[in-house]
């Protein structure tokens, strides 16, 4: 192990006395400086002012004597406008002396902006002064100023960038993650720092897993967005009637939407024209999934998957943790836990079964020259891994001990990538995986810093650690039916002069991660694209992922993401733990990647990662999970040492996840009919309150309530033991989703009592069409051959709409796609469109809600419909109707 570790012993002893030294000066906490010393820097002042049609450039020089707070003023940048559409600006700030870093087009394409519109046709107008110079966005129908650097100079070094607008008091702003702060920022003392960490515990205040420098605005009077495209590490800060950019990097490079006066969707659809809408998924992926860290061997696995059947529990998924390595490496089985023979038995089961398989893959490659470990030794000759400025390898910490990681800007690692997943996950003589797990991806390490002898820190880690338990017997069976250029030299990557608040251990950005100094391929510094790692990752696996099964949707699920993610992968929150305000936190951590980020695929661990749970938190959090876009299982990555959770396990768990996946299940093609909407213009999937209530300040705060789909409000209980739950309705028609019993909403909170540890709280908002699956199945495959039941929930005026969209649910080209427009007016419900794709099924019924008496008859396409085919309860005030259609075609429906 010697000649090992004199490989990088150099340059981490040479680094070590830097870092050191950094962490003596106690900068853990972050860089705090009094803001009237910002605010008195000179700023700039503006000259050389060009405009053409939507375009305006100027230089900007100094205005004044530089203040230098973190390095010296650049003295002289450009300035360009763009305004892209007539509800996007494009405002940028760059060096006019030197090339900086840029958020690489390989990673997120930027759009448009070859045919810029006229200021004139625009909803929102740039404008400026210029000594000091200052610039604002104004909404152009009202003169409202949405942002405003007035009064707070922009400051422009080479590794510190502010910029400062004024804000509204007592703002609503939203996103600006990843992070555990309530949705709604407290606009009065937040920081949020972006910066990706392992954050295991997902704690509160603090940097997390993911990077997304987008925020939401509303007001009375509309909504709008700010993004500042930068995957520099930043504070922004929110204090009272101000925000504050702090950046350690880069160029200044803002998009602004303009939004809406009257509805929020505008500026997600907005957003999504920048980063990309989500991608479609499998149908299968809204099924439930079942993982655990800690799963011994092949019996585990094989054990989970009968007794969740045996249990009446359907299971979608299987999920296997790093368990199944062999020494924790990627691309490997544990010959005696995990044999290669019996992972493929399982596979073969599952889809014999009409189920799924997913497998855990890290980017640490474990380090071992020499020792015929084939994804090492492929990598090393193409050269593929992230490097220390030396040339040589760079080394970190990882679950098989020392590791180096793909460097992701190499123009050869997809090629390496692809092979390792085509190799290993063959079908024919791999583990043929349905979707892929990444995590680690931040890029996590365990070493301590001064990380100078990786090599010792792995002995004393007892990395990999070894395995305790006995191997099973090799004859036991399986399945118990009956169960940019390089950077200018005077840079320090290592310790900026500004430290953002890095909760990592020591606050040091290289803490517990690769080193800002390393280097990638193409001359780019870690420094600049660490908040890229994961989203590269995810992109390389999706493309391996699609070679294997060409044509067809996957599943990449990952923990780090950066803005565009979501066109390409699906997220959860992270190692959370089984505790009450985890589960109240991940309300709004779905709210906050799905609404604000484009990822709409994401959830939470069910029950928690860590600690263990308890029989009552895991059935309130069943119901919960539900209602989460990714269900994945409380025992999905818990700790090995931690109690087992599956739904299972308790009778109230059982009972609980049943009822809870009978609602999901009912309601699959609505919320797959709302994907496909995402897929289509970056409608959210999932929504806050204010999203269908503006106008309404009550709800601006709401985050324990919120919209599955367009009109599904989902209100559980948050409080331990607790029975009953508050709940908001606005000044609008509900209907209870069980009952279908009709709520006058009051604009009041209303005290919903007797909620058993088996039930959640569900509304139909009024004015709604719903496609229900009459019934749940075990499978999504076999959800997939049951009829349709159509619910109407008229609004206040006595209307509603809604569609439904229908495909094979695996390719990503359809050859053939049903998309259904239903509409009720005048108690006629109209149903057509296109019916393409051949659904085999028939629209069972017809419920209309609300109906104040029994009907007097119904016509079906204009004849009389049975009166034996027609009932009314008059308790819950639905008029039911057996249809018995195929839905191979239109229809109308009249209710006399």
């Amino acid at each position: 192990m010697a000649p090992h570790r004199s490989h990088t012993m150099g340059r981490f002893l040479q680094v070590a006395s830097v870092v050191l030294a950094a962490v003596t000066l106690g900068a853990q906490a972050g860089t705090v400086v009094d803001p009237a010393v910002l605010d008195a820097c000179p700023g700039y002042t503006a000259s050389n002012v060009k405009s053409s049609g939507g375009t305006l450039t100027a230089s900007l020089k100094l205005a004044g004597k530089a203040c230098n707070v973190f390095g010296n003023d650049i003295p002289s940048l450009n300035l360009q406008v763009v305004y892209e559409t007539a509800d996007r600006i494009h405002v940028k700030f760059t060096d006019a002396s030197a090339a900086r870093y840029e958020v690489p087009e390989s990673v997120l394409p930027r759009p448009s902006s070859a045919h810029p519109v006229s200021p004139q046709s625009a909803a929102i107008k740039f404008e400026y002064k210029t000594s000091p110079f200052s610039f604002s966005i104004v909404r152009s129908a009202t003169s409202e100023v949405l942002f405003s650097t007035a009064s707070h100079p922009i400051i422009f070094e080479p590794q510190y960038l502010r910029v400062k607008t004024v804000l509204p008091a007592d703002a609503n702003i939203y996103g600006l993650g990843e992070h555990t702060n309530s949705f709604r920022l407290d606009p009065n003392n937040s920081t949020l720092t972006l910066w990706s960490r392992d954050a295991y515990g997902v704690p509160n205040g603090t940097n997390l897993y993911s990077n997304h420098p987008i925020y939401f605005e509303q007001r009375t009077t509309g909504t709008h967005g700010v993004m500042l495209l930068s995957s520099n590490g930043m504070d922004i800060k929110l204090t009272p009637e101000a925000l504050e950019y702090n950046v350690i990097g880069g160029v200044l490079d803002f998009y602004f939407l303009a939004g809406s006066q009257t509805d929020p969707t505008q500026v997600a659809k907005q957003y999504a024209e920048i980063v990309g809408t989500p991608a479609e998924v499998p149908y299968w992926s809204f099924g439930l999934h079942q993982c655990r860290f800690g799963y011994q061997n092949y019996i585990d696995v094989a054990n989970v998957i009968t007794n969740y059947s045996a249990a009446g529990i359907p299971l979608e998924t299987m999920w296997t943790d790093i368990d199944y390595m062999d020494r924790r490496r990627i691309f490997t089985v544990d010959p005696q836990y995990f044999p290669l023979p019996r992972m493929q038995e399982i596979v073969a089961y599952l889809h014999a079964h009409n189920q799924q398989y997913i497998l855990m893959t890290d980017p640490a490659v474990g380090y071992l020259p020499g020792q015929g470990y084939g994804p090492f030794d492929r990598g090393e000759e193409a050269g593929i891994w992230l490097k220390n400025q030396n040339g040589s390898d760079h080394l970190g910490l990882v679950w098989p001990g020392v590791t180096v990681w793909p460097d992701w800007f190499n123009n050869d690692t997809q090629a390496y990538w692809s092979n390792e997943y085509a190799m290993f996950f063959s079908a024919d003589t791999g583990i043929d995986i349905d979707g892929s797990w990444n995590d680690m991806v931040e890029p996590s390490s365990f070493c301590n810093l001064p990380c100078d002898d990786p090599f010792e820190q792995a002995v004393e880690q007892d990395l990999p650690p070894a395995r305790t338990s006995a191997p099973p017997s090799p004859s036991q069976p399986i399945f118990d039916e009956s169960a940019v250029s390089r950077r200018n030299k005077r840079d320090n990557l290592l310790t900026p002069p500004y430290w953002i608040n890095n909760a990592a251990p020591g606050g040091n950005l290289s803490s517990k991660t690769a080193y800002t100094d390393t280097v990638h391929a193409n001359g780019l510094y870690e420094y600049d694209t660490h908040n890229l790692y994961g989203t590269m990752m995810s992109i390389a696996t999706r493309q391996a992922m699609l070679a294997r099964r060409p044509g067809n949707r996957t599943l990449i699920i990952t923990r780090s993401t950066f803005a565009g993610a979501g066109a390409h992968v699906g997220k959860w929150l992270g190692d959370n733990f089984s505790d009450w305000p985890h589960y109240r936190n991940s309300i709004s951590g779905v709210l906050g990647m799905a609404t604000i980020y484009q990822i709409p695929m994401v959830g939470a661990d069910i029950c928690g990662y860590a600690d263990d749970t308890t029989e009552t938190l895991c059935a309130r959090w069943a119901m919960l999970g539900a209602f989460y876009p990714f269900m994945r299982n409380a025992s999905a990555h818990n700790a090995d040492t931690s109690i087992s959770q599956e739904f299972y396990r308790w009778p109230l768990t059982t009972e609980a996840a049943k009822n809870a996946l009978d609602m999901r299940y009912r309601l699959l093609d609505y919320i797959y009919t709302a994907f496909h909407q995402a897929n289509t213009d970056g409608t959210p999937v999932v929504s806050p309150m204010w999203f269908k209530y503006p106008k309404d300040k009550t709800t601006y705060p709401i985050d324990l309530q919120w919209f599955y789909g367009d009109s599904i409000l989902v209100s559980p209980v948050t409080e331990e033991n607790s029975t009953s739950v508050s709940i908001y309705l606005p000044k609008d028609i509900f209907y209870d989703f069980e009952t279908f019993t009709p709520v006058q909403g009051k604009g009041e909170y209303v005290q919903l009592d007797d909620v058993s540890f088996t039930q959640i709280p569900v509304h139909i908002k009024g004015g709604a069409v719903l496609p229900l699956r009459n019934q749940s199945q075990m499978t999504t495959a076999e959800l997939r051959k049951t009829d349709f039941e159509l619910v109407v929930a008229p609004g206040t005026d006595g209307s509603a709409s809604g569609t439904l969209y229908v495909d094979d649910g695996i390719h990503i080209d359809q050859p053939a796609q049903t998309l259904v427009s239903m509409t009720f007016r005048h108690g006629t419900l109209s149903v057509s469109g296109s019916f393409d794709f051949a659904t085999g099924v028939n629209v069972a019924g017809v419920k209309v809600l609300g109906s104040t008496r029994a009907p007097r008859g119904v016509l079906l396409n204009g004849k009389p419909v049975p009166q034996s085919h027609v009932q009314y309860n008059a308790t819950t005030k639905v008029a039911s109707v057996t249809v018995g259609l195929p839905f191979t075609h239109g229809f109308t429906l009249t209710v006399l």
